[in-house]
């Protein structure tokens, strides 16, 4: 399966490296390219704007889910092809989670982190069985990767817990992975001894 729809999670801050940009950049144009919509948090700054404007310039449906509290704290991007205002940050993850088919995780901070962990257990409580993907550049999420390997090295979670995301390095990667990730039943995925 191709997925159609596809949510980015990313950082809006304007003080990112600029391998950051440059990666969500080549995320935006590969995505449209394979003719996908993409959703994510709706900013013209920082990685979210640098994703927004170079897939809008390669043809996409960029759609913003923003909470309607969050245009006083950050600028909306002007130009996607929706904007979708919600009225709590629930129903943002809730728009995401109804409509997307497939997520990617860019680097962020802790809205960024919160979404994805977020997206992961739900998935790990069999909610959905889409692919989620952590574009892993420069070494961003290691520690969080090391994080997650050592629930399952504590027993906190089975060994199979791991195969429910993958990380790439590259924007090459992520676009693999998604497009050839296998439908699966959404099944739970706790301990070893289920």
């Amino acid at each position: 399966m191709k997925p159609k729809t596809i949510g980015v999670y990313c950082a809006s801050s304007p003080h990112v490296p600029p391998q950051y940009l440059q990666a969500a950049s080549q995320l935006g144009t590969a995505l449209a390219r394979a003719g996908v919509t993409i959703y994510y948090g709706g900013g013209a700054a920082g990685l979210m704007g640098a994703l927004a404007d170079a897939a809008l310039a390669a043809g996409a449906q960029v759609i913003g889910v923003r909470p309607k509290f969050i245009s006083g704290i950050e600028n909306d991007h002007r130009g996607v092809s929706e904007m979708i205002v919600t009225q709590t940050m629930h129903e943002r993850k809730q728009v995401f989670h109804d409509r997307c088919e497939a997520f990617v995780a860019l680097p962020g901070a802790i809205g960024t982190l919160d979404e994805l962990i977020e997206t992961i257990a739900w998935k790990r409580l069999g909610l959905h069985s889409r692919p989620i993907c952590i574009l892993n550049v420069d070494g961003f999420f290691d520690p969080l990767l090391q994080q997650l390997r050592r629930l399952v090295d504590q027993e906190l979670v089975a060994e199979r817990f791991l195969s429910l995301f993958a990380w790439a390095t590259d924007v090459t990667g992520v676009m693999d992975y998604i497009g050839n990730h296998a439908p699966s039943a959404a099944t739970p995925v706790m301990w070893d001894d289920d």
